[in-house]
């Protein structure tokens, strides 16, 4: 099966933003009043080939995943606990009289936080790097930063920008943002938070909560060993 089917009419495109292990709700704007006539195709490729998750309402198990996904009010397609993976392009087709009648096309956007250090490594003293990452299908990231000012942010606990000079904040891609600084005792348990906003509009979070591990760290200053 491939993205550009014969008889097609392409309907308006949605763009739906969620994060990792979150339960998300994939609409179809074009389904009838039952899903008997309902395809849900995905690709996160640049290749037009596409697979299959359900045909005419019937549920593919033989597919990877496929006891994360279920159809639910108005043909819309669940996903259960999504990951970074589920990221890309899924199309709700509609069949009438064996042609493709109408496709509705949706991108999942998937907001994952990843750190350069384990738990077990977090203490006072340690550099540590987060990495904050807007999983997209293709271009689709690039284009919605040039078209809508989709941007992406790092806050404190209070929703404030982190624009201290003990914090570095780079980004590395067009959807990417890494927040680096060295943990000092009080950054026990505190929350930093990774966004994005679209048009001004906060479209999904991700928050990272500091834990240290409660074995005393060697700090060196002038020489002396200060635990910490």
């Amino acid at each position: 099966m491939t993205l550009n089917d014969s008889h097609k009419r392409t309907a308006v495109v949605t763009h739906v933003f969620s994060s990792s292990s979150e339960n998300v709700a994939l609409p179809c704007n074009n389904a009838p009043s039952d899903c008997t006539s309902t395809t849900w195709i995905y690709s996160n490729h640049s290749s037009s080939v596409t697979v299959e998750l359900f045909a005419k309402g019937i549920k593919k198990n033989d597919i990877e995943r496929a006891e994360r996904l279920s159809l639910g009010s108005n043909c819309s397609l669940n996903i259960y606990k999504v990951t970074e993976k589920d990221h890309g392009l899924y199309i709700c087709r509609q069949y009438v009289n064996g042609q493709t009648e109408t496709d509705a096309q949706v991108y999942l956007h998937v907001l994952h936080v990843s750190s350069s250090s384990t738990q077990t490594e977090m203490r006072s003293g340690i550099f540590v790097t987060l990495t904050c990452q807007l999983f997209s299908y293709e271009d689709s990231c690039k284009s919605l930063i040039l078209s809508d000012n989709l941007q992406l942010f790092w806050v404190n606990q209070n929703d404030n920008l982190l624009s201290d000079s003990r914090y570095q904040i780079l980004g590395s891609g067009p959807c990417i943002i890494t927040l680096t600084t060295a943990l000092l005792n009080e950054d026990s348990n505190t929350k930093w938070t990774c966004l994005v906003k679209m048009k001004n509009e906060t479209k999904t979070s991700v928050k990272y909560t500091v834990r240290f591990t409660g074995k005393k760290s060697k700090l060196y200053l002038n020489n002396l060993i200060i635990l910490s």
